[in-house]
């Protein structure tokens, strides 16, 4: 991509109404240039030449919609769908009329296409130079396409309106929905830049969209795929998270989960800038655990924000209060924001763009995502999973937050514990928990496998949860092979007595 030349050489930009998209634009459209947005129907095209617009009416300039495609009843309808008006947008409608079906208005001296592309070229130009409008929106190619009625007149056509708008100091914006079975890359070629909207549609849940700046003169813009939504109000776009714009110095400290005895498992707790995964079969209690986190956090003054795709928040904030760990105080003064997350209806990218707002806009100290195998529902594909996922700890970490993972392996006993994503290695903690059998009873046991950075303690305690509290007891030091589920008990007495800790 080129690079954009120093602030001072930039003119003032064109801002597109969608913080977004301008944020991936880097502050929007260069002026007095002539644009292309592509899209196949539905994805958004009309909507975002909208904002374009009303941000320029907003300011106070003179602007022009040129529809070949829609009546000015029907874009009404979709100005009021998202709660606007169409005041200070100067419409001018081509859509040819019903007596253009009568056969007495057929031409049969002149081809059709010679006689309608003059009329309506000549329309376009008498608008243009009447309100001499600063931004244009022209709706759409297609129809252009058929009243050239051959690739040679259709290229001299764009070729001259884009001489006539240079001009004018007009910037322009040229829709197409991609409906030509010949993608046709002449306007690609010409314009100064090209923004391709995408809507995909998975086998299961809403459809999604994401859009991609194919090219944009002289502008360092943020490339990839951008994943957006259409509400009402318009759309929202969630730029693509990169984690080198966030790299800064600070001095890290240590976050205490409020335990003594897990605190103490972990060197002192975890750090401010690193990632902890907490990982065990399913009833272990680490969702507990990561819901300790947070409330320890608020306790302390802190913020910190939860993102939970498998459970309620109200099943979590009664899960939490029977043991002990009063989260709904905690949600109730604002300290601890709590997301439910449906797979099936949030995008990766608006997921991400929720985290990054938690740990900008409401300067979170712990994020908490419960749990990764929700968060693979939402990303199919594994290996670009990990990608985004590896990113989004890199960026939370130049943050200075501390991020909680809860992963879910499958299987309740035994060695042959797996994952559906193996994040182990991307995490600068593991925190393991296990079932284990001994005289017949089912018992839970914590460990730190893994910390980056500073010395644990390497012993295996007993964990619990039950009358009413988190307990964590001592080292299970008279027992060989806890971790395989049915260990050897090589002590002397009872050691399983649920003491110590919290």
């Amino acid at each position: 991509m080129p690079t954009s030349g120093t602030p001072n050489d930039q003119p003032s930009l064109a801002a597109t109404g969608i913080p977004g998209l301008d944020t991936v634009l880097q502050g929007g459209f260069r002026p007095n240039r002539l644009y292309l947005v592509e899209g196949v129907p539905g994805s958004g095209k009309t909507t975002l030449s909208m904002q374009f617009l009303q941000e320029g009416a907003r300011l106070g300039e003179p602007v022009l919609y040129i529809t070949l495609s829609e009546t000015r009843e029907e874009l009404e309808e979709v100005a009021q769908s998202h709660g606007w008006t169409l005041d200070g947008i100067n419409i001018r409608e081509l859509v040819p009329s019903e007596s253009a079906l009568n056969p007495e208005e057929q031409y049969t001296m002149f081809h059709p296409a010679d006689v309608e592309l003059s009329e309506t070229t000549k329309m376009i130009l008498a608008d243009v130079e009447r309100i001499k409008p600063s931004r244009v929106v022209f709706d759409s190619l297609s129809e252009l396409r058929l009243l050239a009625g051959n690739p040679l007149r259709y290229r001299r056509q764009i070729l001259a309106l884009k001489q006539f708008f240079a001009g004018r100091k007009c910037s322009v914006i040229l829709l197409d929905d991609l409906t030509s079975s010949d993608r046709d890359l002449q306007v690609q070629s010409i314009a100064h830049g090209v923004v391709l909207l995408e809507q995909l549609n998975p086998e299961y849940g809403a459809e999604r969209r994401r859009l991609r700046v194919v090219k944009f003169r002289g502008v360092r813009f943020r490339g990839g795929y951008h994943d957006y939504t259409i509400l009402r109000g318009g759309l929202e776009v969630f730029p693509r998270l990169v984690a080198a714009e966030s790299r800064r110095d600070q001095v890290l400290r240590r976050l205490s989960s409020g335990l003594e005895p897990l605190d103490r498992l972990l060197g002192g707790g975890i750090e401010q800038g690193t990632s902890t995964i907490i990982a065990g079969p399913p009833g272990t209690g680490k969702s507990t655990l990561a819901a300790q986190f947070a409330a320890a956090a608020a306790a302390r003054g802190e913020n910190a924000a939860m993102f939970i795709f498998d459970e309620s928040r109200n099943t979590l904030l009664t899960r939490a209060a029977g043991l002990g760990v009063d989260l709904k105080t905690h949600v109730d003064s604002g300290r601890v924001t709590v997301q439910q997350i449906d797979p099936a209806e949030l995008s990766p990218g608006e997921f991400a763009h929720a985290v990054r707002r938690a740990a900008v806009d409401q300067q979170a100290a712990i994020v908490i995502i419960d749990s990764l195998n929700g968060y693979l529902a939402a990303m199919p594909d594994e290996k670009f999973l990990v990608i985004q996922l590896h990113e989004m700890l890199t960026f939370l970490g130049q943050c200075g937050v501390a991020t909680l993972m809860v992963g879910a392996q499958t299987g309740l006993i035994g060695m042959n514990m797996s994952s559906p994503v193996d994040a182990s290695y991307l995490a600068d903690a593991v925190v393991l928990l296990r079932y284990f059998e001994h005289r017949g009873e089912i018992h839970q046991a914590l460990s730190v496998v893994k910390k980056r950075g500073g010395a644990h303690e390497r012993t295996i305690r007993e964990f619990s949860l039950k009358n009413g509290r988190i307990q964590i007891g001592d080292a299970l030091n008279g027992f060989r092979g806890v971790l395989s589920g049915i260990p050897t008990f090589e002590g002397q007495g009872e050691q399983l007595a649920n003491k110590g800790g919290k």
